[in-house]
């Protein structure tokens, strides 16, 4: 009887999710424009709210509360402090000339759009390579968000994972089908309230049930390492990945070092915002650019406290379940918040915190699928192509696209073992490396051209696949996140090769110096 009224509850919220769909429907329909970037009508509220719950993702409320539940405090603290610091550079010093660039250049309304516009290119290199690695990432961060969903309801319900996932990735095609960029966007506004009530709400109950603050605290301290910044808890597991317990109680090794370069590694995470598609795209979007500095403010206090929150979670989820045969994995330990929900609360009210992990999962997924359809369809198609397509032919190969894209994300998503976090972490430095030195440049470096941007994707896109998987595994001081590395290398590139071939047009260069008076 309880899990049919959370199963009721999750669903009647997935109803008014699907509402806002059809309601915007009519206008998303309406251009291309409309569909893929809202008209440039988002205020300061939706342009915040959206763009921090489809930045933030299931791994929210699922990814990180589980890492900071497995070993502790100094991974989960330095990605959150990262985060944070990236959330409030990249609104302080990107989103205004970006707005503000983005109708100059061509009234770009996608981010290959504007990097291409930007250049004035003709052959449409920089476009082209830009939609493909869109593509690539965006499939990624999908898998990562129907991955959320597998575990969700399968934890939940104890349905399978394989059939619970592709019948989450099946409503979120739906729903983007549906509305498009506006109604994502004002249906993340919802979500990331739910998102922030539910996580608030499982931290304060969950903390009288464990007898208090102190209590959380005192039980953390009482693993070693567990509450360390510089040091890493060491759950001892089995050859399965199984963490041991001796008479009910979890087994620790001691601590593991966490040294200055893994620090700094993860606070890399913050770069990551400078080339993420999702956020960037509220940025165009946003109706005025003299909102963005509310937007700022509203966005930077969110994400601080919900992620604050969400690493919180882990220890209280740790003091509650010392041990727990479903949490007993790194992969299990990213439903403690789905456990910590369904004992704290009444059914009906832990469906409705269940519907926060939908929430972040929703709003970030409809994100991903819509922005990589558009590179394919707006980018592609219209960009190389065919150049006078239509906005209905348009239309119709982004719908094909995202149901491409929906197989591809199931596909890498099968693995029922998958690491949420693990799986947002490759994506995210996918994103930060090829795009974000390239934003940074093209916004504040004049002198950069054509060649120096190829080469900043090309350097950046690559590098991530090639610290990954050739060079980290080395281990020692190159297992560090792929982020920092390939975002350096990136950066050299970029610099190296603008510098050794010709300088820009001088009609860019006016457009350059145009845009950075206005903003």
């Amino acid at each position: 009887m309880e899990k049919t009224q959370i199963l009721i509850a999750m669903i009647a919220y997935m109803a008014v999710v699907i509402g806002i769909g059809v309601y915007f429907a009519k206008r998303a329909n309406k251009n291309a424009e409309n569909y893929f970037l809202g008209g440039r009508s988002l205020g300061p509220w939706v342009a915040a709210m959206s763009a921090e719950a489809s930045d933030m993702s299931g791994w929210l409320l699922m990814g990180l509360p589980g890492v900071a539940y497995w070993c502790g405090l100094a991974d989960a603290a330095w990605t959150a402090i990262g985060l944070a610091i990236g959330t409030y550079v990249n609104w302080l010093i990107v989103s205004k000339r970006l707005r503000v660039y983005s109708q100059k250049a061509g009234n770009a309304i996608t981010l290959p759009d504007f990097f291409s516009n930007r250049f004035h290119e003709k052959k449409k290199v920089i476009l082209g390579i830009a939609a493909v690695f869109i593509l690539i990432f965006f499939a990624v961060y999908a898998a990562s968000c129907f991955v959320t969903c597998g575990k969700l309801f399968s934890g939940l319900f104890g349905y399978s994972y394989h059939s619970m996932m592709i019948l989450g990735a099946i409503f979120v095609l739906a729903y983007t089908l549906i509305g498009g960029f506006l109604a994502e966007s004002v249906s993340d506004f919802m979500q990331s309230v739910v998102m922030l009530v539910a996580l608030c709400g499982v931290v304060i109950f969950g903390v009288n049930h464990a007898g208090g603050f102190g209590a959380v605290i005192e039980n953390a301290r009482s693993i070693d390492g567990y509450l360390s910044l510089t040091h890493l808890a060491n759950p001892i597991v089995d050859a399965n990945g199984v963490q041991q317990v001796v008479d009910g109680a979890a087994q620790f090794g001691a601590a593991q070092p966490y040294g200055v370069l893994t620090i700094c590694s993860m606070l890399a995470w913050g770069l990551g915002y400078f080339g993420m598609p999702q956020v960037l795209l509220r940025f165009m979007a946003i109706r005025k650019k003299e909102e963005l500095p509310m937007s700022r403010r509203i966005a930077t206090v969110w994400v601080v406290i919900s992620l604050a929150v969400a690493v919180f979670i882990g220890f209280v989820g740790r003091a509650i379940f010392p041990y727990s045969e479903a949490l007993a994995t790194k992969s299990g330990a990213e439903n403690v918040f789905a456990q910590l929900g369904e004992l704290l609360f009444h059914p009906v009210i832990a469906g409705v915190i269940m519907a926060g992990i939908l929430a972040a999962t929703i709003s970030s997924s409809d994100s991903y699928l819509l922005i990589a359809s558009s590179s394919v369809s707006q980018n592609l198609y219209k960009g190389i192509f065919k150049k006078d397509a239509s906005d209905k032919q348009v239309m119709l190969l982004t719908r094909v696209v995202l149901a491409v894209i929906c197989v591809f994300g199931i596909i890498i998503a099968w693995d029922d073992q998958s690491v949420i976090f693990n799986v947002v972490s490759f994506a995210w430095a996918g994103f930060g490396a090829t795009f974000g030195p390239l934003m940074l440049f093209s916004l504040f470096w004049k002198r950069i051209n054509t060649a120096g941007a190829i080469a900043g994707m090309l350097t950046g896109g690559i590098m991530v696949f090639v610290w990954k998987f050739l060079i980290a595994p080395v281990g020692g001081v190159f297992a560090i996140y792929e982020l920092l590395p390939a975002f350096i290398c990136a950066s050299i590139a970029i610099v190296a090769v603008s510098l050794a071939t010709k300088a820009p047009d001088q009609a860019i260069v006016d457009e350059f110096e145009a845009v950075a008076k206005e903003a």
